[in-house]
């Protein structure tokens, strides 16, 4: 039987478990866009990008909230905006409320999603 070094084991085990991540990703800002592209949605509650934010929602809250944001370990969101406004969502956001944790998002991607939600009402 052909014996396999003990190093190349290591290896792939090691790139097997760095495939996995920690499910905390950041997502990448979307790229500037020219002058000739339409800006990003503008609303109420200010300037943000609808889709990077629906984007990051799905990927970081929508486990406890819902995808439709209807809820379900956390609370319905879909009129949110009509109880909250824009700070008081970013404050939630920064510093969890009841069994949410603190920071899930955070910079300019809490603000984007603190905006997004702002909306819904």
């Amino acid at each position: 039987m052909k014996r396999i070094p003990l190093f190349t084991v290591a290896a792939v085990l090691a790139f097997s478990l760095s495939a996995c991540g920690g499910g905390n990703q950041q997502t990448q800002p979307p790229a500037e866009k020219s002058a000739t592209e339409t800006p990003s949605t503008t609303a109420p509650s200010g300037s943000y990008d609808a889709a990077t934010a629906e984007a990051l929602f799905k990927n970081t809250c929508a486990g406890c909230h819902g995808q439709s944001l209807e809820g379900a370990v956390g609370p319905n969101l879909q009129k949110i905006g009509g109880q909250l406004s824009k700070e008081q969502i970013l404050e939630v956001l920064n510093n969890g409320k009841g069994s949410m944790p603190p920071g899930l998002v955070k910079g300019t991607d809490a603000e984007n999603i603190a905006a997004w939600l702002a909306d819904k009402k």
